[in-house]
């Protein structure tokens, strides 16, 4: 197994990269340029949740979305509603 040798400019030049791409999505979320809409795999991603988890949302009636052409779109706006509306300020054990 080869292997390699990971230098002090690469790591510096990783970090820019990173700063770059952490730029660019402030950037965009500050010029509201993020996606309205996105797809379940978005959606999954975003909140951390399995394929199940987000069927059951969608089935409940939890997590409103739309049917397009056998594609299925969340918007975003009811995504953020939803993590507003289930906030837990205080969890009694």
């Amino acid at each position: 197994m080869p292997t390699n040798i990971i230098t002090t400019d690469d790591l510096r030049e990783f970090k820019m990269e990173l700063l770059e791409e952490f730029k660019k999505m402030l950037n965009q979320q500050s010029s509201g340029t993020l996606k309205r809409y996105l797809k379940s795999a978005e959606v999954m991603d975003l909140l951390q949740i399995s394929p199940g988890t987000l069927q059951n949302l969608r089935v409940n009636g939890t997590l409103p979305f739309s049917k397009i052409g056998g594609i299925i779109y969340y918007d975003v706006h009811e995504i953020q509603k939803l993590m507003e509306e289930n906030r837990v300020f205080h969890f009694d054990l």
